[in-house]
C-alpha cells in the first residue's frame, strides 16, 4: 500500500484517492438506506404488514444508524478505521443477503432495525468527516462535499435498478444486489485504504512543514464516545447543531427518502417512475452538495445552512400541490429540493470542527449524526401514522417544511461572534 502510495507523489495526493474509496463504501451505504423505499410496498401486498409495521422497523435502522456514528467514530481511534470498517460491511453484506429470507415482522426488526442500522453508522457520515479530517489540512469543505455526494449518487444507481428489479422480479433479487454490492467493495477497500497518511509516510493534504501526527490514547471506545459528549454538551452550540440536523433528517431520508415512493403510489404514479423521481433529485444533490463543499471552504457556514434549510422548507411545503401541477410540478420540486438535499453537511462539519477542534470533531459530529437519524427515525414512523390516520401524506409534508424554515433560524445562532477562519489545524491520529 506504502508504494501505491507513493507512485501518485508529485502528481496527486494520495488523500484524494483515499477520498474516492470512501466515496465508494459510502456510495454502496446509500444504496443499502435507499432499498427500504422500494421494498415498503411489495412488503405490505406480499405479508399484509401494514404500512405503521414497516416503517416502525425502518424508525429502528434509522435512529440506530445514528446513535451508532460516535462509538463508530470512536472505534476507529481505538481498534483503526479500515478495521472497523471492513467489519462493518462485511456485516452489512452478510445481513442484508440474509433478509432475502425473512419471513416474519420480528426478522424484518432485527436485520433492517437492528443490524443494517448498527452496520451502516459506520460507513456513512461519520467515516467521511473521520477521513476527511485525518487525511486533509486544506481543502475539508470540498473533500466533505465530495463525500456527501455518495448519498446523491447512490441513489441515482441504485433507486431506478432497485425499482425495476422489485418491479418486474420481486424484491428479494433486489436485496441480494444490494449485498453483492457491498461485498464487491471490501477487498477493494482493504488493498487501498490506508490507516492515516503516517502509515504510508504521507502528511494531510496541505499540512505545514512542522504537523506532527500524535497517537491517538488508547482507550475503550465507549469512554471517548461518552467523554467526547459530556463535553460538548456543556456547550450551547452543541445542542443548536444537534437540534438543526435533527430537523435536516427528519426532512430527507426520514421522511422523503423513507416515503416518497409510497406517496407517488398515492397518486397512481409507479414505483420505478417514483424512484426515477427521486433519482433525478440525487443528480441535482451531487451538484449541490459538491458546490456546498466548495462554498463552505470560503463563505460563512452559518449564512449557507440558513439558506439551505430555508429552501428546502419552501420546497416541501410547495409539494403537496407539485403532484396537481401537470408536467412541471414534480420536476420543478426534484430541482429545488435535490439542490440541498444532503448540503447542509459540509458546513455543519465545518462548524463542529471550528468549534470543538479537529481531534474530537468525528466523535461529536457522530453525536450530531445521532440527533440527525433520531429525526430521520421520527419522521418515518410519523409520517408512517399520519397516512394511516388521515390517508395522506399532505399533513406529514407540511409539518417537515414547517420544521425546516424553524432550522433556518436556529443555525444563525450557532458559533456566534465566529466569523469565517481557518480550521484548526490539530493532528488527528
Amino acid at each position: 500500500m506504502k508504494r501505491i502510495a507513493h507512485r501518485f507523489e508529485g502528481r496527486l495526493h494520495y488523500g484524494w484517492i483515499v477520498i474516492a474509496v470512501t466515496f465508494l463504501v459510502m456510495l454502496i451505504t446509500a444504496g443499502t438506506r435507499a432499498t427500504p423505499s422500494v421494498m415498503m410496498v411489495p412488503l405490505e401486498h406480499e405479508f399484509g404488514w401494514s404500512r405503521a409495521t414497516i416503517s416502525a422497523a425502518l424508525s429502528i435502522n434509522l435512529a440506530l444508524f445514528g446513535l451508532m456514528g460516535p462509538f463508530a467514530a470512536a472505534a476507529m481511534l481505538r481498534f483503526g478505521l479500515r478495521r472497523t470498517v471492513l467489519t462493518a460491511l462485511t456485516v452489512l453484506s452478510a445481513s442484508i443477503a440474509l433478509s432475502s429470507l425473512m419471513q416474519a415482522t420480528w426478522q424484518l426488526q432485527l436485520i433492517w432495525g437492528l443490524i443494517v442500522g448498527c452496520a451502516t453508522g459506520a460507513t456513512a457520515m461519520t467515516l467521511g468527516a473521520t477521513v476527511v479530517n485525518r487525511w486533509f489540512v486544506q481543502r475539508r469543505g470540498l473533500a466533505m462535499g465530495l463525500l456527501t455526494a455518495s448519498s446523491a449518487t447512490g441513489q441515482l444507481v441504485f433507486l431506478p435498478l432497485l425499482a425495476a428489479l422489485t418491479e418486474h422480479q420481486g424484491w428479494r433479487p433486489a436485496v441480494l444486489t444490494v449485498a453483492a454490492a457491498a461485498a464487491v467493495v471490501i477487498p477493494l477497500l482493504a488493498f487501498l485504504l490506508p490507516e492515516k497518511p503516517a502509515s504510508v509516510g504521507l502528511k494531510p493534504y496541505g499540512a505545514p512543514e512542522d504537523f506532527s501526527d500524535v497517537a491517538a490514547a488508547r482507550r475503550n471506545p465507549i469512554a471517548i464516545a461518552f467523554g467526547a459528549l459530556g463535553k460538548a454538551a456543556k456547550t450551547r452550540d452543541f445542542w443548536l447543531l444537534f437540534a438543526s440536523f435533527f430537523i435536516c433528517g427528519a426532512s430527507t431520508n426520514g421522511y422523503i427518502g423513507t416515503h416518497f415512493i409510497a406517496m407517488c403510489g398515492d397518486y397512481n404514479i409507479t414505483p420505478v417512475k417514483g424512484a426515477s423521481i427521486l433519482a433525478a433529485m440525487g443528480l441535482f444533490d451531487l451538484v449541490g452538495t459538491t458546490m456546498s463543499g466548495w462554498l463552505s471552504d470560503r463563505y460563512n457556514a452559518r449564512t449557507l445552512l440558513c439558506w439551505y434549510y430555508g429552501l428546502r422548507g419552501l420546497a416541501l411545503l410547495y409539494l403537496p400541490y407539485a403532484f396537481g401541477f401537470g408536467l412541471m410540478g414534480l420536476p420543478l420540486f426534484s430541482m429545488f429540493y435535490g439542490l440541498d438535499w444532503v448540503a447542509t453537511v459540509p458546513p455543519t462539519v465545518k462548524l463542529t470542527t471550528e468549534r470543538f477542534g479537529s481531534a474530537d470533531a468525528p466523535v461529536i459530529f457522530g453525536w450530531i449524526v445521532a440527533g440527525h437519524q433520531l429525526g430521520a427515525a421520527f419522521a418515518a414512523l410519523g409520517a408512517g401514522l399520519l397516512r394511516g390516520s388521515l390517508g395522506s401524506y399532505t399533513a406529514a409534508t407540511w409539518i417537515s417544511g414547517g420544521l425546516c424554515l424553524i432550522g433556518a433560524v436556529l443555525v444563525l445562532r450557532i458559533n456566534r461572534g465566529v466569523g469565517h477562519q481557518p480550521m484548526p489545524v490539530t493532528a488527528h491520529a
